[in-house]
């Protein structure tokens, strides 16, 4: 199927099923309404006189679909988009097809309300106003078998609405949840020999608006031209519990509350355990009059995917399970939301989730009796290419490495995610941890690409939403404008690792735009002031409003590298406008600059600096070239000195104080609860990434980096193996954490691109206590694989590297194989 090129004209139709209450709409007025969620299913025959080598398909929905293919699962899709940029899945589906006649069956979920992994499409009179599905597969090269209104559809009337909770919040209720009844629903309706003869026709949508197509195939308004991805196929594998408790609990199942995670939650928080027993699978829960059955389901660890089960019931039965990082112990920070409801068919009851899941422990309750088979997560991730690997003589850093992989691989989904749990949503600024970990772990960069063109889609005035695809920007609302900076970090960095000018051209405007968007906040001495929005920059205690540090020496780095970036394509123009901004804005900084403490504050008030400082503030200054090479060792000192954990957001309330840590940040009343003359606030997971950098340039022995890296120790206590959000809590698996794997690599290590696209190399080694490293990581031309022992280094490269030398000048040696190389 490689060598098939699809056209941008397709022969496939729009098609939906029949729906009364889908009466058309006005051609002239956008329709944004979100509406209620619906579930379709299409079915249709093709026949093969034989099965030719390749029979490529390819196909997109809204909002989402399951294909089959003669009773087999072929794929899920489509990846995540805005909807003006709405992409198309390809497949061969020669494996799957026989001689003769062939089953098609497409299962497609319309979400109708906003979530954290979609947003609804501006309709016009007809299309953009429901779900929708399109579908074209080739046969020697000619159409073989596309939707249109000779196929059979039919409302899947199991699909059900009845655990959606209104009241949620944004963060803790993004993530829909799923309620099915079996009884609606055939067992068998991707079967070749199901009878569908009571079905529907398909109903092929023509959009109707002004300048309208006057065709129901794509390309139409309001989803684009269609393009499709350069996206593989995940890595799948089936993970089962490794442990299992049996619980019979006091009272009955709450159903009063929507979300299955609400009405687990209750049971495990007010009502009493009775009979805690181990079990295994199958596992049979016995009813008992008013009381519900408990089953406690861990995984041993965080996993992520599509969940399957298999159970044995009555017919009627409702099963209610809930999807956790941990046992419940309190109510949920941001609300029980999510899960799934399962009513029992009372025969072949086998289900799959629409939606991945994020979890370690699975809970299901139920009031009456029932046998559980089978219970499986099919772990469904982006699939990491090559064999890129970091040791060394300490196993904790050994283990860190690892735990950096595992955490971004849950997060690596079509996109980078913040954790596979409580959000799924694709932010703009969390993924530059993500990116980095790609670049120094996986031999595929094409989803770091793909993440950063996804979010790649400004407001009217040129920020980025602070979250792309989903409720965050449909809704249009206030951005976190330091997100975008990081963005552009995540950008200068992927080119100087792929040197790819084309798609870093293409994306060029976006960073300008962003850059631009500060300009109206500068103040006479070049410094940024009053910057408005959610200038979140880390869950630590920093202070941002006003005249600050972090904002200004965020923008600066980014001013830097979007020079350089220009200068790499030849645009001296670009680059001496950022270049004057920079230059402007660092003779201004100084004003952050404590003599005294040897160190930046935070932020500056009437004139007079303020005494709270935070590592991050520090930090940017030595990364963004802010702190002159004479003071860079008392700022690197700073870095390691008194430090204490804060958070505007996250700590412990006095009952009478409920809730005023909330307020502060909604109104930026910060009050510090720390000696902040003495005392500096330590940088949570996320911009310790930052904080590292400072390190590894303010102390060449790496020691306060090796130091600092112990930290990342707590995460991995009772069994986890992922990193978790903050130094005390959040989710257990939060990709923005993941800093030890590029800080082994590009600070320890030293091993980073000299030149874009890896044209030469550069080995700077900062190995602290370190007495063995051994590394290989991707570059575009092959593996760098590398081994210092003790002095000596010995290197395997396909292009040239730059060694920098303890004592002396740097040398530059030619792509090859040595040994043993005095450092």
């Amino acid at each position: 199927m490689g060598a098939f090129s699809f056209s941008k004209a397709w022969h496939g139709h729009w098609i939906w099923i029949e729906d009364a209450s889908l009466a058309a709409g006005s051609p002239i007025a956008p329709d944004r309404r979100e509406r209620e969620p619906s579930m379709a299913l299409f079915r249709t025959s093709a026949t093969l006189d034989r099965v030719p080598a390749a029979v490529p398909v390819r196909l997109t929905a809204d909002s989402r679909y399951r294909l089959y293919v003669n009773d087999i699962l072929v794929g899920r899709g489509p990846v995540r988009a805005q909807p003006r940029r709405l992409t198309y899945d390809r497949y061969d589906l020669a494996p799957f097809l026989k001689p003769g006649v062939n089953t098609i069956a497409v299962e497609v979920l319309y979400y109708g309300r906003s979530n954290s992994l979609w947003m609804p499409a501006v309709g016009n009179a007809t299309l953009g106003r429901s779900g929708v599905l399109v579908f074209e597969a080739f046969v020697d090269g000619k159409p073989w078998c596309v939707s249109d209104e000779n196929w059979s559809a039919c409302l899947c009337k199991g699909f059900m609405n009845d655990a959606h909770d209104p009241q949620a919040n944004m963060v803790g209720g993004g993530v829909p949840a799923e309620s099915h009844d079996a009884r609606n629903r055939s067992a068998r309706w991707t079967s070749p020999d199901f009878d569908d003869s009571d079905w529907a026709r398909a109903r092929p949508i023509l959009p109707i608006h002004m300048g309208g197509p006057g065709r129901s195939r794509p390309p139409a308004d309001p989803y684009g031209p269609l393009t499709g991805h350069a996206l593989p196929a995940f890595h799948e594998r089936r993970l089962g519990p490794v442990g299992i408790r049996a619980e019979q609990v006091s009272g009955t199942v709450r159903r009063d509350l929507a979300p299955p995670a609400a009405r687990i939650e209750k049971s495990c928080l007010e009502e009493n355990c009775l009979v805690s027993r181990t079990a295994i699978l199958p596992a049979t829960m016995a009813g008992k009059a008013g009381h519900h059955n408990r089953l406690v389901l861990d995984f041993g660890e965080i996993v992520a995917g599509y969940v399957r089960f298999e159970l044995e019931a009555e017919a009627g039965l409702e099963i209610d399970i809930a999807y956790l990082e941990e046992p419940i112990t309190a109510p949920a920070h941001f609300g029980a939301h999510g899960g799934t409801r399962y009513t029992a068919r009372g025969q072949a009851d086998a289900f799959e989730t629409f939606g991945r899941q994020g979890f370690r422990y699975a809970i299901l309750v139920s009031d009456g009796p029932f046998t559980l088979t089978g219970f499986e997560v099919v772990e469904s991730l982006y699939p990491w290419s090559g064999d890129y690997t970091f040791s060394s003589d300490m196993p904790l850093h050994n283990a860190l490495y690892c735990a950096s992989k595992r955490t971004v691989a849950l997060n690596s989904w079509d996109c980078f995610i913040d954790c596979p749990s409580r959000e799924q949503r694709a932010w703009a600024g969390d993924s530059v941890v993500h990116l980095m970990t790609h670049l120094v772990a996986n031999g595929d960069w094409a989803l770091c690409w793909r993440h950063l063109e996804l979010t790649a889609s400004p407001r009217p005035d040129g920020i980025l939403p602070m979250s792309v695809g989903g409720d965050v920007e449909f809704g249009e609302g206030f951005t976190i404008p330091d997100w975008s900076l990081h963005w552009l970090h995540g950008l200068y960095l992927l080119f100087l690792h792929s040197g790819d000018k084309a798609r870093l051209q293409a994306l060029m405007p976006v960073a300008e735009g962003i850059l631009r968007w500060f300009l109206p906040y500068r103040n006479d001495d070049g410094l940024l002031e009053d910057v408005a929005e959610w200038c979140l920059v880390d869950w630590s205690s920093v202070h941002t409003r006003g005249l600050n540090a972090p904002v200004n020496g965020l923008w600066a780095r980014g001013l830097r590298e979007f020079a350089a970036l220009s200068d790499w394509l030849g645009d001296g123009g670009r680059a001496a406008w950022a270049r004057n901004l920079y230059q402007e804005l660092h003779s201004g900084f100084e004003i952050f600059w404590d003599e005294t403490r040897g160190l930046y504050v935070d932020q500056v008030r009437n004139g007079q600096r303020f005494a709270a400082a935070n590592q991050i503030s520090t930090a940017l200054a030595i990364v963004a070239g802010l702190c002159p090479a004479g003071r860079l060792g008392r700022a690197g000192k700073a870095l390691q000195r008194n430090l204490v954990y804060r958070s505007w957001l996250f700590g412990p309330e006095e009952p009478h104080e409920r809730g005023h840590r909330f307020r502060s940040i909604v109104t930026s009343s910060y009050q510090p609860d720390w000696d902040i003359e003495n005392e500096i606030v330590s940088a949570e997971p996320f911009m310790s990434y930052v904080v590292h950098d400072a390190m590894a340039m303010a102390d060449p022995e790496g020691h306060a980096l090796l130091d600092s890296l112990q930290r990342w120790k707590a995460h991995l206590e009772g069994g986890y193996r992922s990193f978790r959000e903050r130094w005390g809590g959040g989710s257990h698996a939060h990709g923005w954490s993941s800093t030890p794997a590029r800080d082994l690599v590009w600070n320890v290590l030293g091993l980073t691109p000299a030149e874009p696209g890896y044209a030469k190399a550069s080995l700077r080694p900062q190995p602290g206590t370190l007495k063995m490293i051994r590394a290989s990581i991707p570059t575009p031309h092959g593996a760098i694989e590398v081994e210092i022992d003790g002095g000596l280094v010995s290197l395997v490269s396909p292009v040239p590297i730059e060694i920098h030398r303890q004592n002396g000048l740097p040398v530059t040696i030619p792509a090859g194989k040595y040994n043993n190389i005095g450092l």
